[in-house]
């Protein structure tokens, strides 16, 4: 992680303060002053400040049932920022792995562990997403032969990766893929020529939405934690 970072999560200091301090000249890494906020380390380095060793906390890990009409930054744009349903110390220095859109509901994976959360958004990765999607138009038969193929999308060079759709009714699927293109599930659908009206993900890997309500959130198990990395 960045050696900004590493220092919040290791004091109870914030992104500006931890800048400040290594611009003062007092944190060393390894033995060797360092002032450079984008530094990578890692939790086996010895990074002290005035020569008091640094221990970085535990990471954390959270899924959220994501209501419509919020944002996955950290910051408010337009929207409210989920990160304010979440009751937990310096809540805002956690990220998401693998944004939904304001207007898309359901699961969500917060964590403030970089390496895990690329386990899940990577593209090498594989990971599958499980999104309930409602249609303006009736789903046609092929629909389903098509995506296993993979389908182009306006503005890509290639197909997209083979992707699993059951249809539930007419106009209601579910569909699993392992990207995350910008605005992915829309543009597949934009590509057969129907449109999605409505939007949510149920699962992620082997992690479950299930019955937890809109807009609560709860700790991941050990189980699911360890499914990343």
């Amino acid at each position: 992680m960045r050696l900004d970072k590493f220092i919040c999560k290791s004091t109870e200091l914030t992104r500006t303060e931890a800048k400040r301090l290594l611009k003062s000249g007092s944190v060393c890494v390894n033995g060797e002053i360092s002032k450079n906020a984008a530094m990578q380390v890692h939790e086996n380095n010895d990074i002290t400040v005035e020569g008091q060793s640094l221990v970085a906390r535990e990471s954390r890990y959270i899924m959220l049932h994501k209501p419509l009409d919020t944002i996955c930054s950290n910051v408010d744009e337009g929207y409210p920022s989920l990160f304010h349903l979440i009751d937990v110390d310096k809540a805002f220095d956690m990220h998401v792995a693998g944004r939904l859109d304001a207007d898309t509901t359901g699961l969500v994976l917060i964590t403030d562990d970089g390496r895990w959360s690329h386990n899940i958004i990577s593209p090498k990765k594989q990971c599958e997403k499980v999104y309930r999607v409602w249609l303006r138009d009736e789903v046609r038969a092929d629909s389903a032969e098509k995506f296993k193929v993979g389908v182009q999308l306006q503005g890509e060079s290639s197909l997209t990766l083979p992707a699993k759709l059951n249809i539930i009714n007419e106009k209601e699927v579910l569909l699993t893929i392992t990207e995350g293109k910008y605005h992915q599930v829309k543009r597949m659908f934009a590509a057969i020529g129907n449109k999605v009206v409505g939007l949510h993900r149920e699962q992620i890997g082997h992690i479950k939405l299930a019955e937890l309500p809109m807009g609560e959130w709860r700790y991941l198990t050990a189980e699911e934690v360890s499914e990343f990395l």
